[in-house]
This record gives C-alpha cells, structure tokens and sequence, in this order.
C-alpha cells in the first residue's frame, strides 16, 4: 500500500488534477474506440504479423473477394446461393477469425455441399437435412461419403445439440473441406 501511495503522491507531483483527467479521458476514448472495432483491427494485426499482408500473387487475388460479396451471402436468405465455394470458404474463414467458430462450421459445410453441386455429384434439394446430404454424396461418389458424413456429425453437434464451438471444431472442417476437394479434383468414381 505504501508503494501505491507514493507512487500517487509522485504522479500528483508531475501532473495536475485537470491533466490527469484529460489523459484518462483520451485513454478511455482509445479504448472504446479499439473495443468497437475489434475484429477488424485484431485481423488486420495478425495478416500483418503472420505475413498475411504481402503482396500476394495473381492465384490468391483470384480467391479473394470482398467484403460486399462476403456480406451479401452471409445475409442471404437463400439455403445455398449459387456462388463459388471458395467464396463460403472464405466466409467461413472471416467467422473463424473473429471467433465465431459455429458460423465458420456452417459455412465451411455449405462450401462442401456446393462444390459438390458444382461438380455434378449431387443435385441440391432445399430442405435436406445434413445425414440426407452426406447419404446421398456416398451413394454418388463412395470416396465422398466419409469426409460429409464427419463434417454432418460436426455440424449437428454444434447447431442441434448446442455443442459449444471451438477452434478445433473448424479445423476438423477445414480438414475434411480439403479431403473432399482432393477427391473432387481427383475425379475418381
């Protein structure tokens, strides 16, 4: 306690009442203002910090897309909207980033189900649920199968048993997005 006291005392020496204030107030201000933009200040720290924020070459532009783009799916009314599945991957991405692991679940399945519309393996039919899904993509292409039906189990945990999302929870999709994307681009019936 003594320390504390004069640690005060010495502050009280240096700077007046009236200047005290104003720097609490401006500290208070950058904190409000750091607090209200959190998550975009937050990512663009870590691009920074992980080498995310080089100029990237002509492959990656072509997987980018904007935050109108990005926004307008993640507001769609629509159960699966016709885009590229790397623009939900990269909705998924956006969600993990800020720390809303079920939304990036969600969306990471929707990338799934949409390259295999894309590639013709299964036709989509609203209202499906995730077993008819991943039954269906098995049934058309066996090696399918398997990464839908562990992504399905992910995603009924977390949006039906109200399983807390977590990191790990996205990684295992990110895991079996990869595993059905190699099976796709491998073109193996």
């Amino acid at each position: 306690m003594r320390v504390w006291n004069e640690l005060v005392a010495v502050w009280d020496d240096v700077f007046s009442l009236a200047l005290t204030e104003v720097i609490l107030l401006v500290l208070a201000l950058i904190i409000a203002i750091l607090w209200f933009m959190w998550p975009s200040w937050w990512n663009a720290l870590r691009r920074i910090r992980l080498g995310r924020g080089r100029k990237r070459t002509k492959e990656h532009e072509a997987l980018e897309f904007s935050d109108e783009e990005l926004d307008a799916v993640a507001d769609s009314d629509e159960e699966l909207p016709a885009v590229d599945p790397a623009l939900f991957a990269s909705l998924a991405d956006r969600f993990a980033a800020q720390g809303q692991f079920a939304e990036a679940v969600r969306e990471r399945l929707r990338s799934m189900v949409r390259a295999l519309v894309t590639s013709g393996v299964i036709t989509h039919h609203p209202g499906w649920t995730v077993t008819e899904l991943a039954r269906e993509a098995g049934t058309s292409r066996a090696a399918t199968g398997p990464p839908v039906a562990e992504a399905s189990v992910i995603f009924s945990e977390i949006w039906y048993a109200k399983v807390p999302a977590l990191s790990e929870h996205d990684a295992r999709m990110r895991g079996y997005a990869d595993q059905l994307t190699a099976e796709l681009a491998g073109g193996r019936k």
